[in-house]
């Protein structure tokens, strides 16, 4: 009796608790191709904010999670540092059907070198990666404020981080540009055998989000460095990102 008792004790704490959680997303972190040494402290930043915001967040790796039952209970799916070809055919049909019932996605850095060979992703993010020039300190300039996270992120900040340069023409036409990197301030140019890189040049974005086929994606090229999950600066901008795939809301 007493062992039945605790256990229906549980069972409506655990309800109690998850009633309590403002959301619930995925983080997925599977990569078939350059693997970030930075994932682990990513998840530790993502689930720091889970703990500051009052969110549940689910680790995964393995894509079997991709199918339509699973999917359903989560408010955003975040893909941080993937890389590679990580869903199969199913698993991609699902997710799209997923983005397509009004659900969120966040992508961190290497989210933009992942799955280049599905089109229908390389539009929800927008801007795929071509290639990246030695880490180096640069300056970030805010472009549009009119987003949740950006409140206290400075207008104009010196940051280190890698680089990325995109792909033209960009895979969306509508995409909404929140953080300009300024190439005058860091040397771009970099050459990997026959792909070169020289920069964007007048506008080099690092940051933006769209509405996308039912759905909402957020992209923020910042995350290479470890350490940049302890940063709050970093982190406002990336719970922002969250705030706004999960729910809809936050933009004036």
């Amino acid at each position: 009796m007493l062992k039945k008792s605790l256990a229906l004790l549980l069972v409506i704490l655990s309800a109690a608790y998850a009633h309590a959680q403002q959301f619930k997303v995925l983080l997925f972190t599977k990569t078939d191709g350059f693997h970030h040494q930075s994932i682990h402290e990513g998840v530790d930043g993502v689930r720091h904010l889970a703990a500051r915001h009052n969110f549940t967040v689910d680790w995964q790796e393995n894509a079997s999670v991709f199918n339509e039952k699973q999917l359903k209970d989560y408010a955003a799916v975040i893909f941080l540092n993937t890389t590679g070809n990580v869903l199969n055919d199913e698993q991609q049909a699902a997710f799209e059907k997923y983005i397509q019932s009004g659900k969120g996605w966040v992508g961190i850095h290497a989210a933009a070198d992942t799955e280049y060979e599905w089109p229908w992703y390389t539009k929800m993010v927008g801007m795929m990666f071509k290639i990246h020039p030695a880490q180096q300190t640069a300056y970030l300039d805010v472009v549009d404020s009119n987003f949740p996270g950006l409140e206290r992120f400075p207008k104009r900040m010196l940051w280190t981080d890698e680089w990325y340069e995109y792909q033209k023409p960009y895979k969306s036409n509508d995409l909404k540009f929140l953080i300009g990197l300024d190439e005058k301030s860091y040397d771009p140019k970099t050459k990997w055998g026959d792909n070169e890189g020289k920069g964007m040049g007048d506008f080099h974005p690092i940051a933006w989000y769209h509405k996308y086929d039912g759905g909402r994606a957020f992209y923020t090229g910042l995350g290479h460095i470890g350490l940049v999950y302890a940063d709050q600066s970093f982190l406002d901008h990336l719970y922002g990102g969250i705030y706004w795939a999960a729910t809809g809301k936050g933009i004036k």
